[in-house]
């Protein structure tokens, strides 16, 4: 057959390219497209959360088109919800001598030297909480190239039994695993979205059972809530399984201690065969992107109910909370404002797109109605909100949780740090 008598018709995969029509069969056998093979850790929706479909939010009407009474209602039970919460997080702004030489490094743009600064103040943290130290499993979620895991493995330096799990859904490039090929630590890339990731399944998990640490880097909106349900619900049960009692018949006064960092103290050293027995040993995360939340994988929905709030308040305030951010980026020059895009963590520019953020801050629908100074305050209301949702959930699982700013607001408007130990 004459090579211009063939017929080119669209791969039925991707219809954005095309096949020669007697190859077909061929090509969908090795298409990029095609669907692979699931891992043995792919679990379907298993730390999805909400099954109830009568609880699924309908679509719910932009900020914008709210009328002044709907909005002014919003808001009162916004500010009656967030009486009594800690209003003012404490400052635990830290840093770890194993990226001293790279923050000296004269060669650093700003954008880099911003980005090392947030690293070494979260690595700071996790030593504070004790969590830098041998025989341990380090799962960072929403990855991107995995520089954050790359410090903490120099901060180990050559610590025996080590393993590293990075948890990304995206195909990433630049990736730094590379590495460390000859060191003893363990490097594995899990390419999966956080909400079907089963870590019981994971077999470098099932032959050694090491203590799990989960960190992340601004992990974007919902990614947050399906990978505290990825440890603290999907994983922890499954390793406690039916012999240990349920960490939610604690004490009262156990499950009700103020989160703070005053639980920090000497006797962690003490407690570290304890801490090593437990499936999870902490959990370290730079938060993110709010207005990314959904009530469906919402882990604070309990917390949110028991104050009479429901999946259209928060819709509202999830939407809202990014005014917190948006007046003030404006302000910002365009390299520090695409601070967290520059170098996504989760490997995927978008994720940290603010466009939709801003759009929704409706600040030429709204700028009549409310100041700039009181939108921000309103957004900041909102993010706190969201993640005391996410403190009493981890609280109510016997972990003691707390929120702290962990770099200046110049560094990254998004400057909080959710950390919890058992």
């Amino acid at each position: 057959q004459k090579e211009s008598d063939r017929k080119r018709i669209p791969c039925p995969l991707d219809p954005k390219h095309t096949v020669y029509e007697d190859q077909l069969q061929k090509h969908l056998k090795k298409c990029n497209s095609r669907e692979k093979p699931k891992p043995v850790y792919f679990v379907q929706d298993i730390n999805a959360g909400l099954k109830d479909v009568a609880e699924i939010p309908e679509i719910q009407v932009p900020i914008s088109c709210l009328s002044k009474e709907e909005l002014e209602d919003l808001i009162t039970k916004l500010k009656n919800a967030s009486n009594g919460l800690e209003l003012q997080l404490k400052e635990q702004i830290m840093s770890h001598q194993a990226l001293q030489e790279a923050l000296n490094d004269p060669k650093n743009g700003e954008s880099a030297f911003k980005h090392l600064k947030q690293q070494a103040s979260i690595l700071g943290n996790m030593e504070k909480l004790h969590l830098l130290g041998p025989g341990r499993c380090f799962v960072e979620f929403g990855a991107g190239r995995g520089k954050l895991s790359h410090w903490v493995d120099i901060a180990l330096q050559n610590a025996e039994n080590v393993q590293f799990l990075l948890v990304e859904r995206a195909t990433t490039r630049f990736k730094v695993d590379g590495k460390h090929k000859r060191r003893d630590s363990i490097f594995e890339r899990l390419q999966v979205d956080i909400q079907h990731l089963c870590l019981n399944k994971v077999p470098i998990l099932e032959e050694k059972k090491l203590p799990l640490v989960g960190i992340g880097k601004h992990l974007c909106g919902a990614a947050t809530d399906l990978a505290l349900r990825c440890l603290v619900e999907s994983y922890t049960t499954c390793c406690d399984g039916e012999n240990e009692e349920p960490v939610l018949k604690r004490s009262k006064s156990d499950m009700t201690e103020v989160a703070s960092n005053s639980f920090i103290g000497s006797e962690r050293n003490k407690d570290d065969t304890l801490e090593n027995s437990k499936p999870v040993a902490g959990i370290v995360i730079a938060l993110c992107c709010h207005h990314r939340c959904d009530w469906t994988h919402y882990v604070g929905r309990e917390f949110f109910k028991s104050i009479g709030l429901g999946p259209v308040e928060f819709h509202y305030y999830q939407r809202m909370s990014s005014w917190a951010t948006c007046g003030m980026r404006e302000s910002i020059t365009k390299a520090s404002m695409n601070d967290e895009e520059s170098e996504d963590q989760t490997g995927n520019k978008e994720e940290h797109d603010q466009t939709d953020s801003r759009t929704e801050s409706g600040s030429d629908t709204l700028q009549g109605l409310l100041p700039a100074e009181e939108r921000k305050e309103i957004g900041c209301l909102c993010k706190l909100l969201i993640d005391h949702g996410r403190i009493e959930y981890l609280q109510q699982r016997g972990y003691k949780a707390a929120l702290q700013y962990y770099t200046e607001s110049a560094v990254s408007l998004e400057n909080v740090l959710l950390t919890a130990v058992p």
